[in-house]
Parts: structure tokens; C-alpha cells; sequence
């Protein structure tokens, strides 16, 4: 057995501790990059495997670059290999498929040896997404919520809603407007921009202090994702 490890490692007795230092780097730039998304992420279908993903595929790739090294016809069988899998796992979000080629330089410079790009490279993508999401980059949104309710047909009712819609909101704008219980209630529709987007409380609290309000419904519009 002595004889048979002597025989791998004779021609090159760097290459494995190469291998296992290189592979150890991506699975470090990986994990680093995984829970930046963990951190990073918004919404409602959050998948334990994705970021557990990541660290795998960051390792994988380190692992091809590696086997493949200088040799081209080892490239070329690789990527015809490749070719034959199937991969039915669809990214609907933008920003997952950007992680997992963060997590595939990462590995891939660590498997060439460019340890010094993959270190810059990771520290720029972490500060990166930490910037887009500190200051909502590419963020349009006018309002922070959709705010439903059903009030009487009645004229000072209504007014004492706007009353409270302008105390508790910067802005507010009706978007729609319907007869209920055959025209003894009026189903009215906001957009709201709240003063203290945190704050949803108080809202709700001068809603309720309203006479004849009922079905009142406030959805933020953060915490609507496509499913």
C-alpha cells in the first residue's frame, strides 16, 4: 500500500497539498459567500439548500480546475461530460444565480492557484452586495404597503378616515373603490407610505379607534414575493 502512494505522489510531491489548500480556500470563499446570502436574503421561500449549494459548488468547480489543470483534452471530456447532465433546478431569482457564480469564480480561481484573485474577488462581492443592500439600490418603490378596509356609506366616517390616513401616513393614494352589502359599505383600497415603515402599529391602533371600520388589512409591500 506504502508502494502504491509513493507511485501518486513521486511525480509531484506538492500537487496534493496544492489540491487540499486549494480546495479548503474555496470551501472558505464559499461558506463566506453562502452566509452573506443567508444574511442578504428576503422573502418567503427560503431554501436551506441553497446556500449549502453554494459551498458545494465552490468546492466542485475548485476540484474540476484542478483535474483539468493545463491539459485541454481533459477540458474538452470534462465539458462533454458535462454536457449529458441535466440540471432541472430553475433560479427564478436574479439574485440567487448571482451567488452561485460568486460561489464558482470562487472556486475556480482556487483551483488555478489564483488565490490572491479569488481573495480579492470574494472581499469585493461581500462589500458589493452589502452596498446594494444598505442603500436599496435600483429600488422604485413609491409606497410601502397596500392598506384594505370596509367602512358605512357614510360621509363623516370617511372623512375621519382620511383624517387618520394623513396623521399616520406621508402619503397615501385610494386605488380602488366598491359598493359592499348592496351599497351600505364602500370597500376602499390604499396605497400608504407610512412615516416609520417599522412602525405599522400605530396605524393599525388609529384605525381601530375609527367607528364602523372592519376588515382592515395592511399588506406591507417588502414581504410580497413571487412564489
Amino acid at each position: 500500500m506504502s508502494e502504491i502512494f509513493q507511485q501518486m505522489f513521486a511525480g509531484d510531491p506538492l500537487s496534493w497539498r496544492t489540491a487540499l489548500l486549494s480546495m479548503t480556500l474555496a470551501f472558505l470563499a464559499g461558506q463566506a459567500i453562502a452566509m452573506l446570502y443567508v444574511w442578504s436574503y428576503r422573502g418567503l421561500s427560503y431554501s436551506r439548500a441553497m446556500p449549502q449549494a453554494m459551498i458545494i459548488v465552490s468546492i466542485v468547480s475548485a476540484w474540476l480546475m484542478l483535474a483539468i489543470g493545463d491539459n485541454l483534452a481533459r477540458g474538452v471530456g470534462i465539458v462533454g461530460a458535462l454536457a449529458f447532465v441535466r440540471f432541472r433546478t430553475n433560479l427564478r431569482d436574479p439574485w440567487d444565480l448571482a451567488f452561485v457564480f460568486g460561489c464558482l469564480a470562487a472556486g475556480v480561481s482556487a483551483g488555478t492557484g489564483s488565490y490572491g484573485v479569488m481573495l480579492a474577488g470574494t472581499g469585493v462581492f461581500i462589500v458589493v452586495i452589502v452596498y446594494l443592500k444598505a442603500v436599496l439600490f435600483g429600488s422604485r418603490r413609491q409606497y410601502d404597503g397596500l392598506l384594505r378596509l370596509s367602512l358605512p356609506a357614510d360621509p363623516a366616517i370617511e372623512a375621519r378616515l382620511t383624517g387618520v390616513l394623513r396623521e399616520q401616513c406621508r402619503s397615501f393614494v385610494l386605488v380602488t373603490l366598491r359598493e359592499v352589502a348592496q351599497g351600505e359599505e364602500m370597500e376602499h383600497a390604499y396605497q400608504v407610505r407610512l412615516r416609520d415603515p417599522e412602525d405599522r402599529s400605530s396605524l393599525m391602533a388609529a384605525l381601530s379607534a375609527v367607528p364602523g371600520l372592519r376588515a382592515v388589512n395592511l399588506l406591507m409591500q417588502e414581504a410580497t414575493v413571487e412564489l
